[in-house]
């Protein structure tokens, strides 16, 4: 007794969570399972009071569906809790009822009020899961309560609600399609978000409910390629995909110009082999062609180039589905000198497993069979291993073949040899194929394949024996008056085969050439009759062809053997054969029935067949976009997007313009970039307004005025085309270039009359008074400020030739602000110690209405400027450029650095045509300054640039030109240069800090120079490597706020000191390579005395 309640002790207490519950049954003696009050103990606990065993409960129930267990009947208890005010068990009910709301609708219909109050919830993490749960309810009656919550989240401050919205789109537009349009409108504004959470999924969103609306993508292209290298791995393959097919839609075909020139550049015909009659319409076609490059040269579309620019990086992904993506993306868009770059990374991923190795051999072998140069230095990395699968072989036997050429043909024999001996009997026999391919595509090697073919008819594996003599009769068709020898060979082999494929090919070779073995065709046919009832059907089928085309030939030894198989063939018990037998009967024996078929029955049976061309499985599979399921399974799959053709005629690229006024014009007043005098908030004083009313009443400054001002309209009106364009662009910053100085050359023409009297020598003598112009306006006052502006068309007329005029407009709008905007040579600039505290504290109060009260941008930090040498006057020929960053707010862009150049002539003769010529890469967005015509023996001249670094230290490379001469030189910025401060109090930094946590947080201990122990000294190091603001702080830490100029993200810098000179650092931002490189520099200076 005592050993049967253990026993049902152990039984009751081993019952385990998701497990039926076992009983001892005393009346039975058996063992049952009691399934009525299965999970009993989770839902008494989810029915307490208490949250902890709420939250024990959950997470068990959790583990059971995530182990495959069946948990639908805990759904009533679960979904009670669901307004449970613990966060923690409110995620768990959440992801329990997105499981299981498509099965219980019921159930969940009547809780859709508390999904609609979670909606609502503060925790976004809740809102998104009630979202999630509530587009999981397939019913049709909630369809306009989920697009309520859709649109709502859609405007969602957290990026991950809105992401979420995204991915209930498609699943509310399969339950009503009827809603289409206002899903359209719900996927237009989130394709505006630039956050790079929601971009992958509502493209996704977008593909799946309305990929025909190309348009949408318009305005959002740019932003699409600049945000994909930061988006993650799932969406960037969508969003590749999608961009294909847009980039096939409304971009030219890079290879417009070559299309004549395949055929004779390793196209497909020359793969499958071309004739020597033809070798003079190719040389023709050739010259036609080159001929045509030359007449209509191809120019890349500026965002065709971004699209491959920012795609390329993303080949060295870790997810094969991206490399793949992006792999297919240049085989489809890019010109073909680019489209080896993807060659590397496909045979990296040959390294992956089996599943992944399947599908990039499958889009090789598609890309050999057009492009095959690009693999060929790869050849070893598609040799076969003894390891691999039977799949992964003959797909790697695919690629062999097709790399094969007059080259390396001998090394892909000796493998095919081995190859040939494998235990695998479907591998042998698909090698055997590929050495028939190799002799018909490559005629040098014909002969010695077929002698090593016929070799393997000796080979003990019928497999072996059936493909070679399959492969032989392809090949011997196509010279059969050279190897006579070998169809008497095979003819002697013909007993000792048995695979009826092998013997049927035997059969059709003898009765093929029946006249060149007059003794041995009669004799197979005699053994055949014999065995004809045993056969298989393809068997008898050729012997009924072989006893008709002997009865044409040699009738008189074989007339009475053809009427005997004709007569079995009569009565076997396959209609084929039967009907084949009719047929034949009545075509070669005369009668009175048969018509005047008769007459030609040699023409038809005893015709000449071509040879069979031997062709890859690939050859048509490029009519599908790589990569996709279709091109896998070489069929149409359901959903699948056709790739279009080229446009022939380039669509408007204007429709990809994004207007970006708004955000110019809030950055512009605290930024000091452009004069305002029509606006409200008037920044001068009504005494200085006066003051420049009275000074430019004068008739010769006010047409020096005039031709200022319709100067600065021109080259406004060129800065706003720069902008609209992709600020990528190398085409976009030319045409500015361009306008600029075209408006240039109008306002020295109005100005040749009074220059005429004036000395050459005056050129030098421009800087001087640039200088001390530069040093008054920033020490003096506001009035000395309107007397500067009254003399400026003086000083115009002096530095005319060797000021650009975007500097003459800047003068004119000097400001507050813009204490350090134009800074002369540096030995001439005025020092930091200049500057009083009071002014840098009245400078970052600084503010306006239209700027946000929690961040603003400020002017540059009050950092020492370090000058870096450009060109040294001997490598220039007498030509010196040394740049500096001056940290102040670009003019001509606002993603654009500031980068001021000094330019020194330190030959004996003046130089001429100084400016700005090619640029590497070809796409750099440079706003060079504008051409200096002449620059006289020893003189220097200061000019401007902004250069778009895109948030990276990679050098801007460029040629700095002169009329003779031009000279590679290369800028690199430091990281602390790509940013510019920003303002914001105390408690905004910790808010912002606190949602730039986890990835976005890098940190470290560093050990601080006793000398680094002040506030004022931390400061002074920090600014020295980094652009940023100071923030004060009530506490020991120091803090320093900014934002990349690029992209402008949050820069986030906080020191706190801690025992025996160590501090911790820390740096918030997305950019997480920004914050790395920070961080090491500011390591470094803290560390220096």
């Amino acid at each position: 007794m005592s050993a049967s309640s253990a026993f049902n002790e152990e039984k009751l207490g081993s019952s385990s969570v998701g497990e039926a519950e076992y009983a001892y049954d005393p009346v039975s003696g058996k063992i049952f399972s009691s399934d009525y009050n299965r999970h009993d103990d989770l839902k008494e606990m989810l029915d307490s009071n208490k949250d902890s065993l709420k939250l024990e409960a959950m997470k068990r129930i959790v583990a059971m569906i995530a182990r495959g267990k069946n948990a639908s009947d805990l759904f009533p208890a679960v979904v009670k809790n669901v307004a449970c005010k613990n966060i923690e068990v409110k995620k768990l009910v959440y992801v329990y009822l997105v499981r299981y709301a498509e099965e219980q609708q019921d159930l969940a219909l009547l809780s859709i009020s508390t999904f609609q109050r979670g909606l609502k919830d503060p925790n976004q993490l809740i809102r998104a899961s009630a979202l999630r749960v509530l587009s999981s309810i397939r019913v049709t009656i909630i369809v306009p309560i989920m697009m309520l919550a859709i649109k709502e989240a859609a405007s969602d401050m957290s990026p991950y609600v809105r992401k979420t919205a995204a991915h209930a789109i498609p699943k509310l537009y399969s339950l009503d399609p009827e809603q289409k349009d206002q899903l359209i409108e719900v996927i237009e504004k989130l394709l505006a978000d630039k956050t790079t959470l929601v971009a992958g999924s509502v493209v996704m969103a977008f593909e799946e409910v309305c990929p025909e609306r190309i348009e949408l993508i318009h305005k959002n292209y740019r932003k699409l390629c600049n945000l994909l290298i930061d988006v993650e791995e799932w969406g960037q393959v969508v969003i590749i995909n999608m961009l294909t097919r847009y980039a096939r839609t409304q971009f030219l075909n890079p290879n417009i110009n070559e299309s004549l020139l395949e055929e004779g550049s390793g196209g497909e015909k020359m793969f499958y082999g071309s004739d020597e009659d033809e070798d003079e319409d190719e040389k023709e076609k050739k010259a036609e062609a080159a001929a045509i490059a030359k007449r209509k040269p191809y120019v890349m579309d500026p965002d065709h180039r971004l699209l491959l620019r920012n795609t390329k990086p993303l080949l060295q992904s870790r997810n094969a589905a991206v490399v793949m993506a992006v792999a297919q993306l240049y085989f489809h868009l890019a010109p073909k000198a680019e489209v080896g770059v993807i060659a590397k990374a496909l045979v990296r991923l040959l390294r992956s497993h089996s599943e992944v190795q399947f599908v990039v051999l499958q889009n090789v072998a598609t890309m050999t069979i057009k492009r095959r140069g690009m693999f060929e230095p790869y050849l070893k990395s598609f040799y076969i291993r003894s390891t691999d699968p039977t799949q992964i072989k003959v797909l790697k036997l695919e690629v062999l073949t097709n790399l094969a050429n007059e080259t390396n043909i001998s090394t892909i024999l000796r493998e095919f040899q081995t190859y040939v001996k494998s235990q695998d009997k479907a591998f042998a026999a698909a090698t055997i194929q590929a050495i028939g391919r190799c002799a018909t595509n490559i005629s040098e090697v014909t002969d010695t394949c077929l002698n090593g073919l016929v070799l393997l008819l000796s080979n003990r594996d019928e497999t072996v024996v059936a493909e070679s003599v399959v492969v032989i009769k392809k090949l011997l068709q196509m010279q059969p008056e050279k190897h006579s020898d070998i169809i008497k060979h095979m003819a002697k082999l013909f007993d000792n085969i048995t695979v009826p494929m092998a013997r049927a090919s035997i059969l059709w070779l003898i009765g093929e050439y029946c006249e060149r073995v007059p003794k041995i065709a009669p004799d197979l046919l005699r053994k055949m009759a014999k065995t004809f009832t045993a056969e298989e059907d393809i068997v008898k089928l050729q012997t009924v062809n072989l006893a008709a085309k002997l009865y044409l030939t040699n009738s008189k030894q074989t007339k009475l053997l053809t009427q005997y198989i004709l007569n079995l063939g009569k009565y076997d018990q396959n209609y084929d054969i039967r009907d084949r037998t009719r047929f034949i009967r009545q075509l070669i024996v005369p009668n009175e029935k048969s018509g005047a078929l008769s007459k030609y029955a040699r023409r038809i049976l005893l015709a000449a067949k071509p040879a069979p061309v031997l062709e890859s499985a690939f050859k048509d599979r490029d009519r599908f976009q790589l990569g996709t399921l279709s091109h896998s399974l070489n069929i149409k799959a359901s959903g699948y997007q056709e790739l279009s053709d080229w446009p022939a005629v380039a669509p408007d690229p204007t429709v990809r313009n994004v207007e970006v006024i708004d955000p110019v014009k809030e950055w512009a007043p605290s930024l000091g970039k452009a004069k305002q005098p029509k606006s409200d908030d008037k920044f001068y004083s009504d005494e200085e307004e006066k003051g420049e009313e009275g000074s430019d009443s004068s008739s010769s400054e006010d047409s020096s005025s005039s031709t200022e001002e319709s100067g600065s309209e021109s080259e406004k009106e060129s800065n706003e085309e720069s902008e609209k364009t992709s600020t990528d662009s190398g085409k976009s910053s030319s045409d500015s270039e361009r306008s600029s100085s075209e408006s240039e050359a109008e306002q020295k023409k109005k100005k040749n009359t009074k220059k005429k009297n004036k000395p050459a020598a005056a050129d030098s003598d421009s800087v001087e008074s640039e200088a001390k112009y530069s040093s008054s306006s920033t020490e003096s006052s506001s009035e000395s400020n309107s007397e500067s502006d009254s003399d400026s068309p003086a000083q115009q007329k002096i530095s005319v030739k060797a000021k650009p005029k975007v500097e003459l407009k800047a003068k004119k709008e000097v400001s507050l602000l813009d204490l350090d905007d134009f800074s002369p040579a540096p030995t001439n600039a005025p020092k930091p110690s200049v500057i009083s505290s009071s002014l840098l504290s009245d400078l970052k109060g600084l503010s306006l209405s239209n700027v946000s009260p929690t961040l603003q941008i400020t002017t540059s930090s009050f950092g020492p400027e370090k000058t870096h040498e450009l060109l040294h006057h001997m490598t220039g020929k007498g030509l010196s450029a040394k740049y500096h960053f001056p940290r102040q707010p670009c003019l001509y862009q606002p993603q654009m650095v500031a980068v001021q150049l000094i330019l020194t002539n330190t030959l004996d003769h003046s130089l001429e045509e100084i400016h700005v010529g090619d640029r590497s890469p070809a796409s750099l967005s440079i706003h060079c300054f504008n051409t200096i015509e002449r620059l006289e023996p020893g003189a220097s001249v200061t000019v401007s640039m902004g250069i778009d670094f895109s948030d990276s230290t990679q050098a801007a490379n460029f040629h700095l030109c002169t009329k003779e001469d031009q000279f590679s030189v290369s800028i690199q910025p430091a990281v602390g240069e790509l940013l510019m401060p920003s303002t914001m109090t105390e408690p905004d930094f910790c808010k912002e800090q606190k949602k730039l946590q986890g990835m976005n947080e890098t940190s470290a201990t560093i050990i601080m120079a006793t000398a680094n122990a002040s506030i004022q000294t931390i400061s002074k190091q920090v600014l020295s490597v980094a652009n940023v603001g100071v923030v004060s702080s009530s506490n020991n830490f120091h803090r320093f706020a900014g934002r990349t100029i690029s992209s402008g993200d949050l820069v986030l810098v906080s020191l706190e000191p801690k025992e025996s000179s160590t501090a911790l650092l820390t740096i918030n931002t997305e950019k997480s390579v920004v914050a790395s490189m920070l961080l090491r520099d500011l390591k470094q200076a803290l560390a220096q005395a």
